[in-house]
């Protein structure tokens, strides 16, 4: 493993299908779709690449199929120069999300999970050490997850994106916890099912009960409205610290993969030696440049010219 490595993704690789329309289909409809289009996906996949072009020295760890859509899962991985020596091969089909884009940017994403089933706890204490930023989603199974948290040299930064079960003691590991305001409320039900802080506002409320449930950090994104950056300061008898960053207003055409553009622009800036906010601040500005293009990692801006 090289020195140089500044954040390390353990994740998921898919080949997007994604079909555009005018709007997305009802429960048994059919709709026409104007086109469609192949193209690399995955959230560990996608949040390497934005790490990568935020500036990070990345590691993607993570496995692929042995068929022809594994060269499509890596190849932006690739060019980008993401190290890819620990991504196993494994001898079933390569991971697909199937994603519908309506007109005014909305989705719906269904994802077979394909070889990102065998990242597990063996696959991935196999892999040895994890240096750097940890970065880690739901994606995978979370035997591979708790192992990577175990292997892991620095801080974890955990985006349980879908929400899987994991233990008490590993949800407390994250540093920080990135989620939407609905994987939020699912994180807090493990934790706590009847949580007793109240906050004015509904996500700060959220974003402070996570933090004294145990968690040292949490950002909740918010789409359009921005995002939540809480964590406990050093103040007598602590306290919660929880700061609204708002949203770079742009005209979105296709929202998908900016959750994850976020979260790996995010690991690159703390990496860098950024504050959390800071951090959360550009990533918010990188995830907004790739809203206004359609596609997951070939909408992620290839210069940070912009920011």
């Amino acid at each position: 493993m090289k020195d140089n490595v500044q954040v390390t993704i353990v994740g998921s690789s898919n080949v997007d299908i994604t079909a555009l329309m005018n709007r997305l289909p009802g429960p048994g409809e059919t709709v026409l779709a104007d086109s469609y289009q192949l193209s690399p996906g995955g959230k560990g996949a996608n949040q390497a690449l934005a790490a990568a072009l935020a500036g990070a020295a990345t590691e993607f760890i993570g496995a692929v199929g042995n068929d022809s859509h594994a060269e499509i899962a890596l190849g932006q991985l690739e060019e980008a120069g993401v190290k890819l020596d620990r991504v196993a091969r494994a001898s079933g089909p390569t991971g697909v999300a199937i994603i519908q884009v309506d007109a005014a940017a909305e989705n719906s994403i269904a994802v077979v999970s394909g070889a990102n089933s065998t990242v597990t706890a063996d696959a991935v204490s196999a892999a040895g050490e994890l240096h750097g930023i940890l970065v880690l989603q739901g994606e995978i199974p979370a035997s591979g997850i708790k192992a990577a948290m175990d292997s892991a040299t620095d801080r974890v930064v955990l985006n349980l994106a879908p929400v899987i079960e994991l233990d008490r003691e590993y949800l407390l590991k994250a540093n920080p916890l990135v989620v939407n305001e609905h994987e939020a409320e699912a994180v807090l039900q493990q934790l706590n099912p009847h949580p007793a802080r109240r906050f004015d506002s509904k996500y700060e409320r959220l974003a402070g009960m996570l933090v004294d449930e145990g968690i040292a950090s949490v950002v909740i994104t918010l789409g359009a409205n921005g995002c939540l950056v809480a964590d406990r300061v050093p103040i007598e008898n602590g306290g919660v610290q929880v700061r609204v960053l708002p949203a770079v207003k742009v005209k979105a055409v296709d929202t998908t993969g900016a959750g994850d553009a976020f979260t790996g622009a995010l690991a690159a800036r703390l990496a860098n030696g950024d504050s959390l906010a800071q951090a959360a601040e550009f990533a918010g500005k990188f995830a907004a440049l790739t809203v206004q293009a359609h596609g997951a990692q070939a909408s992620y801006p290839r210069s940070l010219e912009n920011l």
